[in-house]
C-alpha cells in the first residue's frame, strides 16, 4: 500500500471483547500487535485464531505492574468493564485504572509512543445533561458500588491530560459508550449479553427497573473504526471524544427486540434497579463526526442478529 508504514502496537486488555477485535483489525491492516492481558476478564479463546500470525504476540501480564517493551503506539484497554466483574474486586479495579494508567503513561513517556486511553461514558455518571457532550463534567457518586470503575476512569483521564501538559505526551482519550457484538462474555452481566442468553434459553429476561431507562448501543466493528480514526488524527487533538451510537433505545424496547430476533418464548421479569444505575445514556458525537469523520454505520437490528448468531454458537 502506497505510503503505508507498519507499526509495532501494544494493546493492553487485548484478549477482551473489544481488545480482541482491535488486535484483529490492526493485524489485518499489516501492523505488528503485542496483546497484553492478565485474563481476569479477557479470554485467550478470543485470540486463538490470531496465534498463528507471525506478527501477533500474546503476553500474560497485569498492567498494575510496570512493563518494559519497545513499541510505536499503545492502546490502553485493560480494565474489567462489566459491573459483575469490576464490583467483584473493586480495589483491584481501581488499581487497574490508576496504576495501569501510570505504568502505561510511564512506558509511553520513556519510549515516546502515542497512547490511547479507553475511557468510558461512565465518567458522566447518572447524567443531568442529555445527550452527554464532552464538555459535561458528570454527575458521579464517588463512594458508591460503581465508583471503583467510574472514578478510576475519571482519575485515569486526569493522569493522561497531566502527562500531556507536564511531559508533552501524545495522548488520545476516548469515552466509549455501550458496545456490543461477538465475543462478549456469556456471563458478563451487561444488558445485551444477558438478554440474548436468556432469550436463547427461553428463560425470563431480567429487566432492572421499569424498562424506561435508555441506552445507546454501538456495534463493535463501528467502535474499532472509531478507535483507529481517532489515533490517526493530528497530535494537537487529544480528546476527550465520545465514541458511541447516538440512537437511543429504552431497555424495554431492547428486550422486546431481542425476544423477537431470537424467536424466543421468553417473558419479561422485573427486578429492582441497582444502586447508581444511570437512567439515561446517549452520546453527543458531533465532535467525533467533525474531527474523526466518523459515525456508526451498523443498525441495532443488524448488529443484534450478528451477536445472537455468535451466542447460538457458544451456548447451542
Amino acid at each position: 500500500m502506497k505510503g503505508f508504514s507498519a507499526k509495532r502496537i501494544l494493546i493492553t486488555g487485548g484478549a477482551g471483547f473489544i481488545g480482541s477485535h482491535l488486535c484483529e483489525r490492526l493485524l489485518d491492516e499489516g501492523h505488528e500487535v503485542i496483546c497484553v492481558d492478565n485474563c481476569f476478564t479477557g479470554n485467550k479463546g478470543n485470540i486463538y485464531h490470531l496465534m498463528s500470525n507471525p506478527r501477533f504476540e500474546f503476553l500474560r501480564h497485569d498492567v498494575t505492574f510496570p512493563l518494559y517493551i519497545e513499541v510505536d503506539e499503545i492502546y490502553n484497554l485493560a480494565c474489567p468493564a462489566s459491573p459483575i466483574y469490576y464490583q467483584k474486586d473493586p480495589v483491584q479495579t481501581t488499581k487497574t485504572s490508576i496504576h495501569g494508567a501510570i505504568n502505561m503513561l510511564g512506558l509511553a513517556k520513556r519510549i515516546k509512543a502515542k497512547i490511547f486511553q479507553a475511557s468510558t461514558s461512565e465518567v458522566y455518571g447518572d447524567p443531568d445533561v442529555h445527550p452527554q457532550p464532552e464538555s459535561y463534567w458528570g454527575h458521579v457518586n464517588p463512594i458508591g458500588i460503581r465508583s471503583c470503575y467510574d472514578e478510576g476512569k475519571r482519575c485515569a483521564e486526569t493522569l493522561f491530560f497531566d502527562y500531556r501538559r507536564q511531559h508533552g505526551l501524545n495522548i488520545k482519550v476516548a469515552r466509549i459508550f455501550n458496545t456490543y457484538g461477538p465475543r462478549m462474555h456469556v456471563h458478563d452481566g451487561r444488558v445485551i449479553s444477558n438478554f440474548i442468553v436468556q432469550a436463547l434459553q427461553n428463560k425470563p429476561l431480567t429487566l432492572y427497573g421499569d424498562g424506561s431507562q435508555t441506552r445507546s448501543f454501538c456495534y463493535v466493528d463501528d467502535m474499532i473504526k472509531g478507535f483507529i480514526a481517532f489515533m490517526n488524527t493530528p497530535d494537537d487533538f487529544p480528546g476527550p471524544v465520545n465514541l458511541g451510537n447516538p440512537i437511543e433505545f429504552s431497555i424495554m424496547a431492547l428486550a422486546e427486540k431481542i425476544i423477537a430476533l431470537a424467536g424466543s418464548k421468553s417473558k419479561i421479569e422485573f427486578r429492582p434497579l441497582p444502586e447508581d444505575d444511570p437512567k439515561q445514556r446517549k452520546p453527543d458525537i458531533a465532535l467525533a463526526v467533525k474531527k474523526l469523520g466518523w459515525k456508526p454505520e451498523t443498525g441495532l437490528e443488524d448488529g443484534l442478529k450478528q451477536t445472537i448468531r455468535y451466542f447460538k454458537g457458544i451456548i447451542g
